[in-house]
């Protein structure tokens, strides 16, 4: 956490440790079909028994980024990840991550910098003799 002990709270600090434990739990019953649905931030912020507005302050203050922003960073880590070591289809990853394919490659671009199927195979001709 990029935080300054003495300037944030303990409970502030804590708040970001739970949300970030509450989203790599989701993403990973997501990423394993445990669940179809991504949750929302406001469902997080419920789990936390706080309000959705306190809940993005307090982790912009600790973390330095915006719930949103982890959230995305971390999809994209994720698909990232599924397309280097799965041979499973862009579709289907993108429907894993519960999203329609055509704005998955958009959203996946946006980060990434190419679509996913570009991405695979920069990833994949480096292997190939």
């Amino acid at each position: 956490m990029r935080h300054k002990e003495r300037d944030i709270s303990p409970r502030k600090i804590e708040i970001a440790r739970q949300f970030l434990f509450e989203l790599d739990k989701h993403l990973t019953e997501l990423k394993t079909g445990q669940v179809e649905k991504s949750i929302e931030l406001n469902e997080i912020a419920e789990r936390l028994f706080i309000v959705p507005n306190h809940m993005s302050d307090t982790v912009r203050e600790v973390l330095g980024k915006s719930p949103c922003e982890i959230y995305e960073n971390k999809l994209v880590e994720i698909a990232k990840d599924m397309l280097e070591n799965s041979n499973k289809p862009v579709n289907e990853i993108a429907r894993t991550l519960d999203y329609d394919p055509s704005n998955f490659t958009k959203f996946f671009k946006s980060y990434a910098g190419l679509t996913p199927s570009k991405y695979r195979k920069s990833k994949t001709e480096h292997f190939t003799i």
